[in-house]
């Protein structure tokens, strides 16, 4: 009987001490939910920039959360994050990790991006306002556009060609 009382009582202690130990691990473990959180840009505007707060609306809409600057001198922040004036839009957005976003870039290329964090890349940029990009939607016209990997020592090539308004990424 007492044989039986201290198999039972060691057979406790494991099993409490498996418990421990997987609780331990879990919590030191990154969770889904903390690897899924949203990046947060700060976003560089004119405040009087409608196609700008479009943009804005389609990155919230996939997930993209933002914090909205109209800073005095738009190009004081371009230069600061070396976008040369080939790259440059009407927007310019920064990732926590210094990633630059100039333009209209459609959200999932700047979660793809980020989740690659190509060698050598500052971010994207797509130059000008090219209709059907997000934000300068205009019914069902488009013209196709390249979304360019900004690299660190100035130059770019072509990250993703937007060919279509139903692109898929």
């Amino acid at each position: 009987m007492v044989f039986q009382r201290f198999i039972g009582a060691i057979g406790s202690l494991a099993i409490t001490f498996l418990l421990i130990s997987h609780t331990s691990h879990a919590s030191s473990t990154p969770s889904t939910a903390t690897a899924a959180k949203p990046a947060q840009l700060e976003v560089y505007k004119s405040p009087t920039c409608g196609c700008c707060e479009e943009w804005i609306s389609h990155l919230q809409s996939h997930g993209l959360k933002s914090n909205i600057h109209h800073p005095d001198d738009l190009n004081a922040i371009k230069n600061r994050y070396r976008i040369s004036p080939q790259y440059q839009s009407c927007h310019t957005a920064i990732s926590p990790d210094g990633y630059v976003f100039e333009g209209h870039i459609p959200a999932p290329v700047i979660t793809r991006f980020l989740a690659e964090k190509p060698e050598g890349a500052i971010g994207l940029a797509v130059p000008g306002m090219p209709v059907g990009s997000p934000g300068m939607e205009m019914g069902d016209r488009f013209t196709p556009y390249d979304v360019l990997l900004l690299k660190s020592d100035g130059s770019s090539e072509v990250y993703i060609r937007i060919t279509s308004l139903t692109q898929t990424f």
